[in-house]
């Protein structure tokens, strides 16, 4: 065989790739899939409508039930839990079982818990003994219960550059700064007197292009988040003008997050650039301009999406 077996482990089924391992006292059932170079640890079971990619390690005391696709790279820690059956019943049996994505280079702790019919992003990362009620972002740490998002680690897998934007403009002489992410930190003018104070920005100077609509964003909850898109053509200038809030902004080779927390500088961000915006504080309303009317058809709401078009516009 191209694949290892232990002696007390059970496998039923033949799809398995080159270089697998899988140890004692595992049990595979026969229609499952399991990709190559895996290592499929002790006390492992697998059920028969799953698929797993290459290179997967699935630790100790997992099972992995009807419904669940994991792609390649993907670390599933010890006792880890899926689920597959939002309303569970004894001798209740599902039309259709939900699906269950863990995407590239996703890592779950151990004893993390996660609910039927969810995506795990891209290298994303779920917390220890993280119940996960919810989607999880491209890249987004969880954690908790229910798992609220903490963080977010970059591209290269290492944790996010995480900018303070008021502090950053007052290091910094130059009126605007170019961040490796492929937005721009913009200084804006900030007048203080007696009567109160004033910030102004000036449109194709300091905005550099002539809004076609605006928005607010306020009220929102500090656990949601907002965003999580990509703009084909158009064009945004985020200014939070009251309280705070983290955008992490990402252009398919690096990510950070830049805190807004002061009227006096804007973010300009152009097309192309994936961005979310999160732990938003109670008192916090952010403005944001627009360069073009609202077009459904501009958004890429899909990571996967978003990256296959960086691809397709680099070839």
């Amino acid at each position: 065989m191209s694949f290892f077996v232990h002696p007390q482990g059970l496998c039923e089924t033949s799809m398995i790739g080159r270089g697998t391992r899988v140890w004692a006292f595992a049990h595979i059932l026969p229609g499952a899939r399991i990709g190559e170079d895996c290592n499929i640890c002790d006390h492992v079971f697998i059920e028969n409508d799953v698929v797993v990619g290459d290179r997967v390690t699935i630790k100790c005391g997992v099972q992995l039930w009807d419904g669940l696709r994991v792609a390649d790279d993907v670390f599933v820690g010890p006792n880890a839990a899926f689920t597959n059956d939002k309303m569970p019943r004894s001798r209740h049996y599902q039309e259709s079982v939900p699906q269950t994505h863990v995407a590239l280079g996703a890592s779950i702790g151990a004893n993390a818990t996660i609910l039927p019919g969810i995506t795990i992003g891209r290298l994303a990362m779920v917390g220890a003994g993280c119940v996960v009620t919810k989607d999880v972002p491209p890249g987004a740490i969880v954690a908790g219960n229910p798992g609220r998002i903490t963080g977010y680690v970059n591209v290269d897998e290492k944790p996010v550059r995480r900018l303070v934007a008021a502090e950053d403009a007052e290091s910094e002489t130059a009126p605007s700064r170019p961040l490796s992410s492929g937005v721009t930190l913009q200084r804006l003018k900030l007048v203080d007197d007696l009567r109160g104070m004033l910030s102004v920005g000036q449109f194709q100077s300091e905005v550099p292009f002539r809004p076609q609509r605006y928005f607010l964003v306020f009220d929102v909850p500090s656990k949601h988040v907002r965003g999580e898109h990509a703009h084909r053509k158009c064009r945004q200038f985020l200014v939070c003008v009251k309280g705070s809030l983290s955008v992490v902004a990402d252009n398919g080779l690096q990510r950070e997050e830049i805190v807004l927390d002061s009227p006096r500088v804007g973010l300009y961000v152009p097309p192309m650039v994936w961005c979310t915006s999160y732990k938003y504080s109670a008192d916090a309303i952010l403005l944001v301009f627009a360069s073009d009317e609202y077009d459904a058809l501009d958004y890429i709401r899909d990571y996967d999406e978003f990256i296959g078009a960086l691809s397709a516009a680099g070839d």
